[in-house]
């Protein structure tokens, strides 16, 4: 029987791929739960620091400890940081006297993980790439309480839940908030819509691309909303933000449900969290993953774009005669975008959240 009052401590950051999903799942907590005591736990310098306190939950901090890739000083320095950052987080877990550790991946979540495991505390993972990151590596040799956003996944035993996300994406109905979402952005209602988004960094190429296409685009006939990713502003000769005819350009929006809701098409990188919520939502798109790394964002789209529910170009292949060639047909191809949209829909996973509530607690009832 689960506690009336379980202390449920979440750990996970640096990164909005891992904040995301952190407080998708606190927030399915506090439905299933209302008595609960959640507590996060990131680092004192990742973007949880803004977003965690932002969205209600109380947030604690522990060093962070980088696992070095090639031999190096840092890698000498490794076990006593490990053992510091080990022992902030045995202490957190002490003093919130938790039930359960709800680990999403980042820096965070080894030594969350190790002080867990010193305490019998139970854990639950969720990892939401398709390459599993290090840390919930190391976690899962702890549990078998593991889930997973796509079932290609190699952590053994792991259950398919897909991606915790806010009710606000997952439970939006495009058609009918295309109209005020368009309003709420700036656009016209009527004419063709693409946006295009880098993620919260911004993605630099991409931005270069759109910003030497805008002329093709407004000759389609086409609008185009430019989230750049906050410092990344696109800026014209003069230094000044990049304008144009039928484009306008921001930082960042609150909430990307008005994105999804307002696009024809929406263009991207294919990040995890990104492709999830593309399904959810049923939005065509086309992906350009990020070139670097070791390949897991061509992988994480590899499933939407079988399914026929968006388009993979390669970074080097972006290109703006790439954007006249490809591109701008599909914005305006009501047929093809609509047959994109029914297949990228019937791929989503839409109540990630509660199944991963349900899991973690299951694991504090046991």
């Amino acid at each position: 029987m689960t506690p009336k009052n379980p202390s449920i401590v979440l750990a996970g950051g640096g990164t909005a791929g891992h904040i995301s999903p952190l407080l998708a799942i606190a927030s399915a907590l506090r439905a299933e739960a209302p008595g609960a005591a959640i507590l996060a736990v990131g680092t004192p310098a990742g973007m949880e620091t803004r977003l965690v306190p932002a969205a209600g939950v109380e947030l604690a901090t522990i060093d962070r400890v980088p696992f070095p890739r090639k031999p190096s000083g840092d890698l000498l320095r490794l076990p006593a940081r490990l053992a510091g950052a080990v022992r902030q987080a045995g202490a957190i877990l002490d003093n919130a006297a938790a039930d359960v550790l709800v680990g999403v991946g980042g820096y965070v979540c080894t030594p969350m993980y190790l002080a867990a495991r010193q305490r019998r505390i139970p854990i639950v993972i969720h990892e939401a790439n398709i390459r599993p990151g290090l840390a919930n590596r190391v976690g899962a040799m702890f549990t078998k309480r593991l889930a997973v956003a796509f079932d290609s996944t190699p952590l053994p035993g792991a259950v398919h839940v897909g991606m915790p996300m806010r009710t606000e994406i997952s439970q939006l109905d495009r058609a009918a908030s295309r109209a005020s979402a368009r309003e709420a952005l700036g656009l016209d209602p009527d004419k063709p819509t693409l946006i295009v988004t880098g993620g919260s960094s911004g993605a630099q190429s991409i931005n270069g691309t759109v910003a030497a296409s805008l002329r093709q685009l407004a000759d389609a006939g086409i609008q185009t909303l430019h989230i750049t990713g906050r410092g990344k502003s696109v800026l014209d000769d003069a230094g000044r933000p990049l304008a144009a005819d039928g484009y306008r350009q921001v930082e960042y929006i609150d909430g990307m449900e008005l994105a999804y809701a307002a696009a024809d098409l929406l263009l991207a990188r294919s990040g995890a969290a990104t492709v999830c919520e593309i399904a959810a939502v049923g939005v065509p798109a086309v992906l350009v993953p990020l070139p670097i790394g070791n390949g897991e964002q061509a992988l994480n789209a590899a499933g939407l774009v079988a399914a026929g529910g968006a388009v993979l170009v390669a970074d080097s292949d972006f290109t703006p005669e790439w954007a006249g060639r490809e591109l701008i047909p599909l914005v305006t191809d009501e047929s093809r975008l609509a047959t994109m949209a029914a297949n990228s829909y019937r791929l989503g996973i839409r109540n990630a959240d509660q199944r991963m509530a349900g899991l973690v607690l299951e694991a504090v009832s046991k």
